[in-house]
């Protein structure tokens, strides 16, 4: 397909989802004054039909993304995910519309305040988490207890960064930040557990050379996440970051030495779903010692568990990215895909750390789940 079609699906792409949002809003006041079900019901059908255009121009930009030379846009990255934001929002408030409709009788001249207000809902909410959630990056400290932890490794203290996705959403000086506020913690061990870039292979040499500046007495280690298997850059990651000093672990283990004792440290490549998870890993255990798992995919954690693994460290799931807290619950997306969205987990004696990490993808914004920087110390009691 030629360039110039592609540029023009993406235009197309970005263009009908403003369009579909927009809609949307200027739809809804007038939804919610509809004194019966059957008018409601009509226009939902009119949104629903312009929903599906928005998802064919979808699934036809995933395809193209698939060819190597589509050109890529930062600033249609950034119209795109807006519009995909404002639409989630405006979507759950049609949807919270549909189930308080106003009964016959009802007058909607009284209730002009609410029905402006609810509009400037869905521009209220994106623009508090793409301006102020988006960058509050924040140091999270979790102790984790492990029965089997040996004697001279307690108190070991581990930074963990993971999905940092450097491109539009992130910028250099962002990640900057975020290693100088790692070094201060001063850690033994420092670990990278995946998706550097969302799907740039030509920034990742960025993202490698700013994460260089990680500083542990043990050194620095990672494993590769679903964004380098998409971007086709592992080999490239895990060549280019062995010159700067981060060794990325490609169904490899290493024995790391912290003073007078030593852990295994193994890392494998993005666990895919609907497969057999960690087959071969097992291999890479260290009978008798202490085995620690970087595996950005979290769902592994019951097979790594059965394994033998002490500890696993992932990410993937940004804590939900976009999360609604209701009563110690926590609504988003990502729990429809995984037990395991955010924070620790255990299973027997073995324990899985999830991070939020510190990049968002498809939207930029985030919301319930500010990014962090983990800073984990095991500890045998």
């Amino acid at each position: 397909m030629d360039l110039s079609w592609k540029r023009l699906v993406d235009l197309a792409y970005f263009s009908g989802a403003i369009w579909l949002q927009w809609k949307l809003v200027t739809w809804l006041p007038g939804a919610l004054a509809f004194r019966d079900a059957r008018r409601f019901r009509d226009r939902l059908i009119q949104i629903w039909r312009i929903s599906a255009v928005w998802l064919g121009l979808s699934a036809a930009y995933a395809v193209l993304l698939a060819f190597p030379r589509m050109p890529k846009w930062e600033w249609a990255d950034w119209a795109r995910g807006l519009a995909m934001l404002w639409g989630l929002v405006t979507g759950g408030l049609c949807a919270v519309v549909w189930l308080l409709r106003r009964p016959r009788g009802f007058d909607p001249s009284r209730r002009r305040i609410l029905v402006a207000g609810a509009a400037a809902v869905p521009a209220l909410v994106a623009g508090a988490g793409a301006v102020l959630e988006r960058n509050r990056f924040g140091v999270v400290e979790r102790r984790i207890v492990l029965p089997n932890l040996p004697p001279g490794l307690d108190g070991l203290r581990i930074v963990q960064l993971t999905d940092i996705h450097l491109g539009p959403f992130l910028e250099e000086g962002d990640l900057r930040r975020v290693v100088a506020m790692a070094n201060e913690l001063r850690p033994h061990l420092a670990v990278v557990t995946g998706d550097l870039i969302t799907g740039r292979a030509d920034r990742l040499s960025d993202c490698l050379r700013i994460l260089a500046g990680l500083q542990a007495d043990a050194g620095v280690y990672g494993c590769l996440g679903n964004h380098e298997m998409v971007a086709r850059c592992e080999r490239r990651a895990k060549r280019e970051g062995a010159a700067l000093g981060i060794e990325f672990l490609r169904q490899e283990a290493r024995r790391v030495r912290l003073g007078g004792s030593s852990l295994n440290l193994a890392g494998v490549d993005y666990q895919r779903m609907w497969r057999p998870y960690l087959a071969g890993a097992e291999a890479l255990l260290e009978p008798g010692g202490f085995n620690l798992l970087l595996s950005h995919n979290p769902d592994v954690f019951p097979v790594a568990a059965g394994q033998g693994w002490d500890l696993t460290l992932a990410g993937h799931t940004h804590g939900g990215q976009l999360t609604l807290g209701i009563l110690q619950q926590y609504i988003n997306v990502a729990r429809l895909f995984t037990d395991y969205v955010y924070g620790l987990y255990r299973r027997g004696p073995a324990a899985i750390y999830v991070s939020r990490g510190i990049g968002t993808v498809a939207v930029p914004a985030r919301f319930g789940a500010p990014p962090e920087i983990a800073l984990i110390q095991l500890c045998a009691t």
